[in-house]
């Protein structure tokens, strides 16, 4: 839905909350959950669909025949899609993700061209006259990337994709920024080390030339053109995780004249007190699912931790201590539960932002996690859950 703030900006949520791979398991999901979430949370507005598309899901989508029947669907029920997760290329749900959800990365083909089939299902997808998002993997994991050269394809990869969103632009007149997602343990871990890569790497030198190539102009031209197609997901979870403060990281990226094209609204996980105990109380969020990065702040000094069974063997040696952040993604209208904390606050921050100056067009609500979290946080039904995010969110916004 459109909100009367500043830029108005889109609110939805991320539809990689409901299970599914295949387009028949998505399409039945969305047909199932959204007219119900819309009837809770925008009855008489049309509501904004944050789609999440797997490669394998894309590909079917791309057949005429079944875009017509979910624009079909979309009218019927008062919905239009803005924005898609593009992040997971494969499996998100039910079997172990860990690491793989960054495969494959920016320096692959499969990336840029399941990226290019995304972004042209989206240019059909989306209403006319609306710019669109894509959020997609801050380059690869960070082990991967660990040469100059691979550094230097991953920015090709950004800039051949962005050379593709260019085209749609001049074919259709829709605009589709790629959104890359700073998350820990990547390539690009946080706000500051994206917005170096793109400043260094992306919108000047090789990649940039590449780009003029492709997509023809001046190389003053292909900077503004680039930054017109390429810019940030600033997920709050992830920033929060790398204690980094909300308001002034977002204001040196509006200075640096990056778009902030999706804002996400989620928080992590938080825990002070005596390390020892740390494995008792999060213990159960490891889940063998999905990667937990944990990153620690004892006094000034940052430790990093891959997962949460790292930085329990590292307390166990007693080498642990102080301030933990998590990323495992909590409901967004929570600021504790049972003897843990959110990062809520990081939330509340940004949002607050919001309501002073255009921050991005698009916010979407991402927690994916309700399958691993306790039920005493849980409502009996996701949906309710889904429109109780939507609604705290709209009434922190007062919008």
């Amino acid at each position: 839905m459109q909100l009367a703030l500043p830029g108005n900006p889109h609110l939805t949520y991320c539809t990689n909350i409901h299970a599914g791979e295949t387009w028949s398991e998505i399409e039945a999901a969305l047909a199932d959950a959204l007219p119900r979430v819309k009837a809770g949370i925008s009855p008489d507005r049309a509501m904004g669909v944050g789609l999440r598309l797997s490669a394998q899901a894309a590909e079917t989508l791309a057949a005429p025949a079944l875009r017509e029947r979910f624009k079909r669907f979309l009218r019927v029920h008062d919905l239009y899609v803005f924005t898609v997760n593009a992040f997971p290329y494969g499996n998100f749900h039910g079997a172990r993700v860990k690491e793989r959800v960054y495969e494959p990365d920016w320096r692959t083909p499969e990336r840029l061209g399941f990226t290019c089939r995304v972004a042209d299902l989206l240019a059909d997808l989306a209403p006319d006259g609306m710019d669109a998002s894509i959020s997609t993997v801050p380059g690869g994991f960070r082990a991967n990337i660990a040469t100059d050269a691979d550094i230097a394809r991953v920015a090709e990869g950004f800039a051949r994709a962005a050379a593709h969103l260019d085209g749609i632009r001049l074919r259709t007149g829709k605009t589709i920024t790629l959104a890359i997602e700073p998350e820990p343990a990547c390539f690009l871990e946080t706000t500051n080390e994206a917005v170096r890569f793109m400043e260094e790497h992306l919108f000047r030198g090789p990649a940039a030339e590449l780009f003029a190539r492709l997509a023809g102009g001046s190389p003053r031209e292909a900077e503004l053109r680039l930054r017109r197609h390429v810019g940030l997901c600033f997920d709050v979870c992830h920033s929060a995780v790398a204690f980094e403060e909300t308001i002034p990281m977002l204001d040196a990226v509006h200075g640096a004249g990056i778009a902030v094209a999706k804002l996400q609204l989620s928080s992590a996980l938080r825990a002070t007190g005596e390390a020892a105990h740390f494995e008792r109380l999060l213990g159960r969020f490891d889940d063998g699912i999905y990667l937990h990065q944990t990153v620690e702040r004892n006094g000034e000094a940052i430790t990093r931790h891959l997962d949460l069974p790292d930085a329990f063997g590292a307390a166990r040696r007693g080498e642990a201590g102080g301030e933990w952040r998590v990323h495992c993604h909590v409901p967004v209208f929570l600021d504790r539960f049972d003897t843990l904390e959110a990062t809520q606050q990081n939330l509340r921050d940004a949002l607050a932002l919001c309501r002073k100056r255009a921050v991005s067009p698009h916010l979407e609500v991402e927690t994916y996690t309700w399958s691993v979290l306790p039920d005493a946080v849980k409502s009996p039904e996701l949906v309710g859950d889904i429109v109780r995010e939507l609604a705290w969110v709209r009434t922190e916004l007062g919008a």
